[in-house]
């Protein structure tokens, strides 16, 4: 049953008191049997210390912010807290949701990759997420620009959950204000930050280890060494989850990530029915999955990724971050980078004539 109200409280006190982590929250609780206990026995605990218990008013007031925003929060032991993400010995104590918690006991696959990534990459992780999507799986990704955005907006429609580094209320990269909302109406946020809380760096190795923790594999596509994609990598497979990468062109150096998440071992994804063999071994015949000759040779329709009015110079360089060595349709970056089609096609004119663009059949282009 969800805790009473009392027991609610006390157990955010502890979650939002300085030095209690999820490791350190459990302890507590184990050791005096409920978070109301917990509570009133450490102020005599802490004395010496000089250390304090959250106040009951920064409680009540963050409960309080969160019906505002239309968000709920969800404790660890708790029947609608997320299964798989309960398993891990580091739990969040408290989660703040908003949308259909429900989702977060279905079939779930991670998605992640580059906040720069090329249009190719994008492709592909739309359609993957539209095609495991249709499979039954709800997609996980973290609301970044690039990769995640391109997964949530594919799925959608079938059921995706967006992990927040800030508070439910808080859209980041603004952006995606608009996507973040549609995800709240039709699939799930999740985040572990009070409401109104702006994301900062220290915030989002937890965004990744709620991505790593809800979903039973992750899909990496386009990671830079040493990016935020790799550190959820890292912690999924500490989780027990299935690891998945999609190799990338050498001379690309958002490839290096999941080419070395590869060669450590890592599940080699090209299609949805890579991740579906992997996940579902038994359940990949007559699924369909990848199947479907109209697809082959078109793209998946992906919002613009860019800010309105941006300068010539500025434009140039978005059409150059969104190519890769692996040739794309001049189409795929009209809709990806939100340009006009007439300007594309000169910024690519004038990267051709600069060495650093070259064209391939069927008119797709890559870089040099």
């Amino acid at each position: 049953m969800t805790f009473a109200p009392e027991e609610r409280l006390a157990r955010l006190r502890l979650a939002r008191t300085e030095g209690v982590g999820p490791v350190s929250f459990r302890r507590l609780v184990d050791r005096f049997g409920s978070g109301v206990r917990a509570a009133a026995a450490l102020p005599d605990l802490w004395r010496r210390e000089g250390r304090a218990l959250a106040p009951a008013a920064l409680a009540e007031d963050e409960m309080a912010a969160a019906e505002r925003a239309g968000a709920r929060h969800v404790f660890a032991g708790e029947p609608d807290f997320p299964p798989l993400l309960a398993e891990l010995a580091d739990a969040p104590p408290v989660l703040l949701v908003r949308g259909k918690l429900a989702l977060a006991r279905g079939a779930l696959v991670g998605i992640v990759g580059a906040r720069n990534a090329s249009a190719a990459g994008r492709t592909l992780a739309a359609r993957l997420a539209a095609d495991l999507g249709a499979a039954g799986f709800v997609i996980v990704s973290g609301m970044a620009r690039g990769i995640d955005a391109a997964a949530h907006e594919a799925a959608v429609a079938t059921g995706t959950i967006a992990c927040l580094a800030g508070g439910p209320d808080v859209a980041y990269p603004p952006e995606n204000a608009a996507l973040q909302e549609a995800v709240a109406e039709t699939g799930l946020l999740v985040s572990e930050m009070p409401p109104g809380t702006e994301p900062q760096a220290r915030h989002f190795p937890r965004r990744n280890r709620l991505i790593a923790g809800l979903a039973e594999g992750l899909v990496v596509i386009e990671a830079a060494l040493g990016s935020g994609s790799l550190i959820t990598a890292r912690l999924a497979g500490e989780a027990g989850r299935e690891v998945m990468a999609v190799p990338g062109h050498p001379l690309d150096p958002r490839a290096r990530g999941g080419n070395g998440l590869l060669k450590a071992g890592a599940t080699l994804v090209e299609e949805a029915a890579d991740v579906l063999a992997a996940l579902r071994p038994f359940a990949l015949a007559g699924a369909g999955v990848g199947e479907a000759p109209a697809q082959q040779g078109t793209e998946p329709a992906e919002g613009p990724d860019h800010e309105p009015g941006l300068a010539p110079d500025d434009a140039a360089a978005r059409i150059a971050a969104l190519l890769s060595p692996v040739p794309v349709a001049v189409d795929a970056l009209v809709r990806a980078s939100g340009l006009p089609a007439a300007e594309v096609a000169a910024i690519l004119t004038e990267l051709e004539l600069g060495g650093r663009l070259v064209r391939h059949s069927g008119g797709r282009v890559a870089s040099a």
